[in-house]
C-alpha cells in the first residue's frame, strides 16, 4: 500500500515538474505574456489587456549575463529567426533609457509594446502627425489618432510634450507633429559626425564604445580622439504609440537598440477592467 502510495506521489511530482519545465521553455523561448499598464496604444491595445509577445518571429532573447543592475551593459544572443521585423508591427522592447534619459541602458523590467515605424536603413518623417517611411508606401498606425492630433491646437500641449527628438530647437526644431527626416542606423552603415549627427546620434556612438562623445571646435570627440565618421555596430529601431497624442516612445526616446527587442505581439491572450473589476470578453484571444 505504501509503495503504491509513493508512486503516485513521485508520478504526480513528475507530471508537476514537467508542467513547470515546459511553463519556462514557453515562455524563455516561445512566448511571453505582459499587461498593458495605459492607453498609448488605444484603440488597438487598452489598460488592461494580456497581450502575448511571440519570440519564434524574431528569435528568443537568451542571456549570458544575469547581471541587470545599473550600468551593467546587455550580454545576451539571439536564437534564429523566421522575418525581420516590419513596419506597423506591434513590438515589445525594453525601453532605451532605463535610468538615465541621457543615454541608452538597459532596464529588464522597463518594458514598452509600441508600433514600429522604422527599421534599420529606413528614413522616416512625421507630417501633419502622419508617419511616413520610405522604404513602406502603406498607412502606418492609427492614422484616425494621427488625424485627431493634427487638429488639436499646439496650445493645448506643453512644451516639453510638444518637443520631439533630439529637443533640440535651435538646430532642429522637430515637434511630435512635424519632425524628419531621420535615418535608423543599420549595422555596417557610416555617417559624416556633424554637428546635426552628433546631437541625433551620440547616445548610440556612446552605448555601441563605452566611450564620451563631445563636440567642440566643430569636430566631434570619442574620448578626445576626433570622430570625423562612425560605422554603426548594431542595429535600432523607432517605434511610436498609436495613441499619438498622449504616448511615451520614440518620440522621446529616440532609438531603441535590436538586442532590447523581446518579441511580437500577436494575440490579446484576455482583458480586464481594472475599474469595474470585470472581465472584457469581446477582447479574449483577439488576433492583433
Amino acid at each position: 500500500m505504501l509503495e503504491r502510495i509513493a508512486k503516485i506521489i513521485l508520478w504526480c511530482l513528475g507530471i508537476g515538474w514537467g508542467c513547470v519545465f515546459c511553463w519556462a521553455f514557453c515562455r524563455i523561448f516561445i512566448c511571453d505574456q505582459f499587461v498593458v499598464p495605459s492607453g498609448s496604444m488605444e484603440p488597438s491595445l487598452i489598460a488592461g489587456d494580456r497581450i502575448l509577445a511571440n519570440k519564434l518571429v524574431f528569435g528568443a532573447r537568451i542571456y549570458r549575463n544575469f547581471n541587470f543592475g545599473e550600468g551593467v551593459p546587455l550580454d545576451s544572443w539571439r536564437m534564429p529567426r523566421f522575418r525581420r521585423i516590419r513596419p506597423n508591427d506591434i513590438v515589445v522592447f525594453n525601453a532605451p533609457h532605463g535610468y538615465d534619459r541621457n543615454m541608452i541602458e538597459f532596464k529588464i523590467n522597463y518594458v514598452y509594446a509600441k508600433r514600429c515605424i522604422g527599421t534599420p536603413g529606413d528614413t522616416i518623417a512625421i507630417r501633419d502627425s502622419r508617419f511616413y517611411n520610405n522604404n513602406y508606401s502603406r498607412p502606418i498606425g492609427d492614422t484616425l489618432q494621427q488625424r485627431k492630433l493634427a487638429a488639436m491646437p499646439d496650445s493645448l500641449f506643453s512644451r516639453g510634450v510638444m518637443r520631439a527628438f533630439p529637443c533640440d530647437d535651435k538646430l532642429f526644431g522637430w515637434t511630435i507633429k512635424d519632425m524628419g527626416p531621420l535615418y535608423v542606423p543599420r549595422k555596417g552603415d557610416s555617417i559624416r559626425m556633424d554637428i546635426c549627427n552628433y546631437k541625433l546620434y551620440r547616445t548610440i556612438v556612446e552605448y555601441e564604445t563605452r566611450g564620451k562623445v563631445q563636440f567642440k571646435n566643430d569636430t566631434a570627440y570619442l574620448d578626445d580622439i576626433p570622430l570625423l565618421y562612425y560605422a554603426f555596430a548594431e542595429n535600432y529601431y523607432y517605434f511610436c504609440g498609436d495613441n499619438v497624442a498622449n504616448s511615451k516612445d520614440s518620440r522621446y526616446l529616440g532609438f531603441v537598440p535590436e538586442e532590447f527587442i523581446i518579441g511580437v505581439v500577436c494575440r490579446i491572450s484576455y482583458s480586464r477592467d481594472r475599474c469595474a473589476d470585470e472581465f472584457r470578453w469581446h477582447r479574449l484571444w483577439r488576433k492583433i
